[in-house]
């Protein structure tokens, strides 16, 4: 037996809604014939189209058969046939998408950050466990190879004490002048919810949360460091939000250990690393480095012992001197992977692990990220409550 979900997808004409949720995760679900559940039976999904680019939509729907497409997000939302709806739109609309999707008794999943306050995202989260329907917010990373060997050497004990956490994201994004920009001009705009701190902060949380543990306390620089940027129309325009972030946070384990957090957020950088994010953590048992796909390890009784000498240069090869972690099992894509299980909450009638109420705490680390940097002080992270 099979069950059809019809879900609305918000924002799909957008670079992150179509090439992740839509070519990704909703597409091969569909092409798989659906989620496969417990008790043998399957959950098919049939997506229904929506942004507001009309030709745009058409020409996706046309090209990977798909039936329904609008530009009336009211409407899709307001329809009963509509079981889920997603939304990776703009950040500025996200919250009053969501609510009137709740509203109307959906199910929601949702891009982050869910919202541009901490007051409106915990209302997003009151307002969820009012309307009893189930909300999944895309905490991807969690998802993707490396980070999943990252934290199954966290569950197996690998690291000991675990001491430490630096992360290392971003790239060189172009101004649009001389080349085109590889993000929309939006996300350097203030005015419209952009900004480096809004953007990954949320995402940063979920990671720590994920991997060591609670956020206490967050000491944040940010910068703008490219003032004038170009848009998709090649017109210059003041970049009015952060480009860049650099955060230290101070970490409480299950445990209850202390942990501290670096992690370096650039889009006026220079890659030179394996991957475009990189989170190292070490303990006193071990250390390990994980990016998106890749995972390597160095236990403490394999550990060289390099000796600082500036007079002669060094002949060590670092890099060679660390292990591959297996992946030990298939894994999938991880925002389809992460679907599938939202889809199985769904059916299942149960919250999702990462609802809004995960969501709030990222904005909330966004916030105080941002109000870190304008007071020049570090700012304890309080625990929200509903």
């Amino acid at each position: 037996m099979t069950r059809t979900l019809r879900i609305a997808m918000n924002g799909v004409t957008g670079r992150m809604g179509y090439r992740q949720h839509l070519l990704r995760s909703i597409l091969p679900i569909r092409e798989q014939g659906g989620v496969l559940l417990p008790d043998g039976t399957r959950v098919q999904v049939e997506p229904v189209l929506v942004g507001r680019n009309e030709t745009r939509l058409r020409e996706l729907a046309a090209q990977h058969d798909v039936a329904e497409w609008t530009t009336d997000l009211d409407d899709v939302i307001a329809d009963p046939a509509t079981d889920v709806v997603f939304d990776a739109s703009m950040t500025s609309l996200r919250a009053k998408t969501l609510t009137k999707a709740m509203q109307a008794g959906k199910h929601v999943y949702t891009e982050k950050p869910t919202a541009e306050t901490l007051a409106e995202a915990v209302e997003l989260a009151r307002l969820r466990e009012e309307a009893g329907v189930t909300a999944g917010v895309v905490h991807d990373k969690l998802y993707l190879p490396g980070l999943v060997k990252l934290r199954r050497l966290v569950d197996e004990g690998f690291f000991g004490r675990i001491l430490s956490l630096r992360g290392e994201f971003g790239y060189w994004v172009w101004e649009g002048d001389v080349q085109p920009a590889q993000r929309p001009s939006w996300n350097y705009r203030a005015q419209d919810g952009g900004g480096m701190t809004t953007d990954m902060f949320c995402h940063w949380n979920y990671v720590l949360e994920g991997i060591v543990g609670t956020v206490r306390t967050v000491s944040s620089q940010t910068a703008t460091h490219i003032p004038t940027r170009w848009d998709e129309q090649g017109r210059p325009y003041a970049a009015t939000a952060d480009d860049a972030a650099y955060g230290v946070f101070q970490l409480e384990t299950p445990a209850g250990d202390p942990v501290v957090a670096q992690i370096n957020s650039s889009w006026a950088v220079r890659v030179h690393r394996d991957e475009l994010v990189e989170f190292q953590v070490d303990g006193t048992e071990g250390s390990a480095v994980a990016g998106l796909f890749r995972c390597v390890a160095q236990p403490r009784s394999a550990t060289p012992k390099p000796v600082w000498n500036p007079d002669l240069p060094t002949t060590e090869r670092f890099r060679d001197q660390w292990l591959e972690i297996p992946d030990n099992a298939d894994l999938d894509n991880g925002f389809k992977a992460q679907w599938e299980e939202f889809l199985r909450d769904v059916v299942a009638g149960r919250p999702h692990r990462f609802d809004l109420l995960s969501a709030a705490r990222g904005v909330q680390l966004a916030e105080l990220g941002l109000r870190s940097s304008a007071e020049g002080r570090r700012l304890d992270v309080p625990e929200i409550t509903l």
